[in-house]
Parts: structure tokens; sequence; C-alpha cells
């Protein structure tokens, strides 16, 4: 019951706090800016990969619209 107490304590931007002091320790202050960088890196390709496959989706539908 402890838990759901303190849950109900601490509002939205206090976990922001709670969960980045949490990486700090997990992770330590240097290896944060490095996460960070390849988490920039992969969310870029993700959404280069996402414009791609629409594109080709968009295409495969035209092709297919024109071919009826």
């Amino acid at each position: 019951m402890l838990g759901l107490e303190i849950s109900n304590f601490i509002a939205g931007q206090e976990w922001i706090f709670i969960i980045i002091i949490a990486l700090v320790f997990i992770f330590g202050a240097k290896k944060i800016p490095e996460l960070a960088k390849t988490f920039g890196k992969a969310k870029g390709e993700f959404e280069k990969g996402k414009i791609e496959g629409e594109k080709e989706l968009k295409d495969f539908k035209d092709k297919e619209s024109k071919s009826d």
C-alpha cells in the first residue's frame, strides 16, 4: 500500500525529475549525453524509414490505380 500512497502523492512533473535522477545513477553523468545522441540518431532513422515507406506505398497505390 505504501507504493500506491507515494504514487498518489507525486505529480507528473516530479516523476520526470525522479526518472532523470535514476538515469544518472544507473548510467552515470558522462553516459547520458551519449545515450541522448544515440536516441536522436535512432529517431531520425525511424522517421526517414517511415517517410520512405509512405512514399513507396503511395507509388504502389498510384501504379495500381493506373493499371485499372
